[in-house]
């Protein structure tokens, strides 16, 4: 999606803007982006938004040339996940949103110098490697600004003197990566949880900035390595449309396929390690049994198991195996007949039911508000697959059914998964006899460059929507890559639905948000 419409807005503008287009329906916040376009325009951001009936997106910036204090009024009372998005902006470019409760770090040391996406930032010369432990802020600052321009301070503690706090992670089994929740407990209910993020942060957009795109390519299978294929898809298509490349009809129908072989992939994983969790040593086993037999197609076709790298700019590294849809036709009934299996042992356990149902409930109000896609929104009964409402590659071609759920509970988070898998085999079984002919690669120029412009293009991985967010000025290397984390907003949705509920019951509720880290880290 070529990005033409860009509506840009002064600071002051933003909030009456933003007020009315909630009030028109436009209530899924998908992107906040931080931005630098330098000494003249300023540091900025760009928001996306969509409505959740129509799908209609819109799309708005907004920037200041002040570069010593960059405001821009905040937006997190009108979405939940504006919080965690702000906090990144802050984090990466120092810009202060007016209004909101909480400017601390999100992904950086608390002692870190600089704003690191600036394009005039030196980190290296500011921040030697540090060996001490992290400092952990235990208040945080609210900024207003006054109408005559000048802001105002107030702290705020993020525990009280009373607070009994424990840290979940950072290295801990049940956290799937390195992730540290501080969780504020009263006897075994949990209070609060205060997500610190940022263990495994890699600085992949930063670094995005000094790549060639076809270098680009190879980060994307190391965020979500659950959906390395899907998230390399999105940033191929994203390249391909930008530069008016297109794809063989061939490239399209293998894309479709090895997309839900990964969703298939992922969902298997999710079961087999929320198994693992509340000690069902044997589900697990089962769980991996199975995807062995995903792993080794991906393997005879694409060299790799877990980071793939067979998506390419114009198509795939190289076609399809001789064995590929032979063992792929095999697959499809031994997944369906196991599945029944996976039901038998663990579904229908006592222990498992009395654990996940009524446990850690969202409704389809605050999976909207957080912006949790994927089968956690789809749980609580929100229609938001990509695949439906911004079809791409060969899901136009295809019936399959968008599985939903009303309680938005741990159980139903479950279910969804395993019912999505039954749903990707339908895709595939419609497209494994019928993959058409044609080139597998497009021939493109030695150096690739992106027309200048600002292009977005969204897929639906195994976990939501993963976005990539595209500007360029016309050189061999992106102005700005973004990444929209599918993960991000289930962490930050976590404090919602673990409160109130047992210590214990955070092992669940986090197993059935599905999140992968290294996603959220970037």
């Amino acid at each position: 999606m070529t990005l033409d419409n860009i509506k840009t807005l002064e600071p002051s503008q933003l909030r009456e803007e933003m007020q009315a287009l909630k009030s028109k329906g436009f209530d899924y916040l998908s992107n906040l982006i931080g931005m630098d376009w330098g000494e003249e325009e300023g540091l900025g951001v760009v928001y996306c938004v969509e409505n959740t009936q129509t799908h209609e997106q819109a799309w708005l910036k907004t920037a200041t040339a002040d570069r010593e204090q960059p405001v821009i009024p905040t937006v997190s009372d009108l979405w939940d996940i504006a919080n965690i998005y702000e906090r990144e902006a802050y984090d990466f470019y120092g810009i202060i949103f007016a209004g909101h409760p909480d400017m601390r770090r999100i992904f950086l040391r608390e002692d870190w110098v600089g704003y690191p996406m600036r394009k005039d930032d030196k980190p290296a010369e500011q921040n030697p490697l540090r060996m001490t432990n992290e400092p952990l802020a235990d208040d945080t600052t609210e900024y207003t600004l006054q109408p005559d321009g000048s802001l105002i301070t107030k702290k705020n503690i993020i525990f009280g003197p009373d607070d009994y706090v424990v840290n979940i992670g950072p290295q801990h089994p049940s956290t799937h990566g390195v992730l540290h929740f501080r969780v504020a407990l009263d006897g075994e209910i949990i209070r609060k949880i205060d997500p610190v993020l940022g263990y495994i942060h890699r600085g992949v957009e930063k670094l995005n900035e000094s790549y060639t795109y076809p270098q680009t390519l190879a980060l994307t299978d190391r965020l979500d390595y659950l959906g390395a294929m899907q998230s390399r898809h999105a940033l191929c298509m994203c390249i391909e449309k930008a530069m008016g490349i297109e794809v063989s009809d061939r490239v399209q129908v293998v894309r479709t396929i090895l997309d839900e072989l990964q969703r298939i992939d992922s969902h298997i994983l999710f079961f087999s390690c929320l198994c693992q969790d509340m000690g069902a040593t044997t589900a697990f086993l089962y769980g991996f049994r199975d995807r062995e037999k995903i792993l080794d197609i991906f393997e005879e076709t694409c060299g790799g198991r877990l980071i793939i790298n067979y998506n390419t700019i114009g198509g795939l590294m190289a076609d399809i195996h001789p064995n590929f849809q032979k063992r792929v036709k095999e697959f499809i009934p031994y997944m369906r007949k196991n599945i029944k299996e996976y039901h038998a042992l663990f579904t229908g356990n006592v222990i498992f039911q009395n654990r996940s149902k009524g446990i850690g409930p969202l409704t389809k109000e605050q999976v909207i508000s957080f912006g949790c896609t994927g089968g956690t929104g789809r749980a609580a009964g929100w229609a938001n697959d990509v695949r439906k409402n911004h079809p791409y590659a060969a899901y136009d071609r295809v019936d399959f059914h968008q599985v939903l759920r009303e309680s938005g509970d741990s159980f139903d988070r479950y279910m969804i998964r395993l019912d999505e898998i039954l749903e990707s085999l339908n895709i595939i079984e419609q497209l494994i006899d019928n993959i058409p002919e044609g080139n597998y690669k497009e021939k493109t120029k030695p150096i690739i460059k992106v027309p200048e412009g600002t292009y977005y293009q969204a897929v639906e991985t195994s976990r939501g929507e993963f976005g990539v967010f595209l500007e360029s000025k016309g050189d061999k290397s992106p102005y700005r890559l973004h990444y929209r984390s599918t993960g991000l907003p289930l962490v930050a949705a976590m404090d919602t639905a673990c409160r109130g509920f047992k210590i214990a019951d955070l092992v669940t509720i986090g197993g059935t948000m599905d999140y992968i880290v290294p996603d959220i880290d970037r």
